[in-house]
């Protein structure tokens, strides 16, 4: 089988060491299992089975070098039915954002559970007991009690929210809530959007909210555990800090089943905030371990010994 690592992905000056060396560690943890494998520094393309590259494309992306060479990489490669790997931001990164034993997560063709092969169909449990150790976290009971509803934003403009505005679902989520709970609000902006402050100040909020009883913004700064404290359910669109809440034990909601990776774990009807399903959670947890790798797992093949039989 014949790997190509595209080094050519990369932005030029790159400054994040971690994705370079994303793309050296996994090469060699493909070459010691005894495949092909090509590092190619330039940005031409290269007949192999598997192409592996750091980042992703969507409709929205702007026009760049790097990223331009990215979509032709993703295209050359599902035009001639090969896959194209990539790596992905962990989604356990709430218990300590600096991520020192660099789990990540792996996939094929896609960053979603609708369009990506995440290789996670057969559950090995053992993956779960070992990245639960390494990162210190494990399964809460689920809570009972607690006052404020959290709203978790994603980045405005984001691929994530496929072109929905993001003040707008806010605004729209907010009314919707209203219908069923009187409970405090928290508005929790996404903590690397730094747009947030302006377009969720107070004369927008009104304008787009208007009614703000009951509402207010997380403090600048907070974790999202600090903003869990005393939280009664968390509510997002489909990114990964319902992750975090439904594995410390607090019931979430998701407005886009579709992409969300805790679709099979969240309440989808926001009528129920009041009386949330509490579902079993313990084989969604370790279907997410599936697909989440360390540097020493990628280095040594473990990983791509595991992801090889999906080619």
């Amino acid at each position: 089988m014949k790997f190509v690592s595209y080094l050519g992905c990369l932005p030029p000056n790159n400054k994040n060491v971690e994705k370079g060396e994303i793309l050296d560690r996994f090469a060699m943890g493909v070459a010691y299992t005894g495949d092909e494998v090509v590092l190619h520094s330039n940005r031409t393309l290269i007949e192999a089975d598997v192409a592996m590259m750091i980042g992703w494309v969507h409709e929205n992306s702007k026009t760049s070098p790097h990223l331009d060479f990215r979509k032709q990489i993703v295209d050359f490669q599902a035009n001639r039915g090969k896959r194209t790997l990539l790596a992905d931001s962990n989604l356990f990164l709430y218990k300590n954002t600096a991520n020192p034993k660099h789990y990540l997560r792996y996939s094929y063709d896609g960053i979603f559970p609708n369009t990506g092969n995440y290789c996670d169909d057969v559950i090995d449990s053992s993956r779960w007991t070992k990245l639960s150790a390494n990162l210190g976290i494990e399964l809460r009971d689920y809570r009972s009690n607690g006052n404020h509803i959290l709203l978790c934003l994603q980045r405005n403009g984001g691929w994530s929210m496929g072109g929905y505005d993001v003040i707008d679902w806010t605004a729209r989520t907010i009314k919707e809530l209203r219908k069923y709970s009187s409970r405090d609000i928290i508005i929790r902006a996404h903590p690397g959007d730094k747009g947030a402050k302006g377009y969720l100040s107070p004369t927008n909020l009104i304008k787009k909210i208007g009614m703000l009883k009951g509402v207010r913004l997380s403090r600048e700064g907070s974790t999202l555990e600090q903003d869990l404290k005393n939280c009664w359910a968390v509510v997002n669109h489909n990114s990964s800090p319902t992750v975090g809440a439904a594995i410390e034990g607090y019931p979430i909601f998701v407005t886009d089943p579709v992409r969300s990776q805790c679709a099979e774990i969240a309440n989808l009807d926001l009528s129920k905030i009041e009386n949330p399903n509490l579902p079993d959670r313990q084989k969604w947890i370790e279907r997410l371990a599936m697909f989440h790798w360390n540097f020493d797992e990628i280095e040594n093949g473990e990983c791509w010994t595991h992801m090889r039989k999906y080619v």
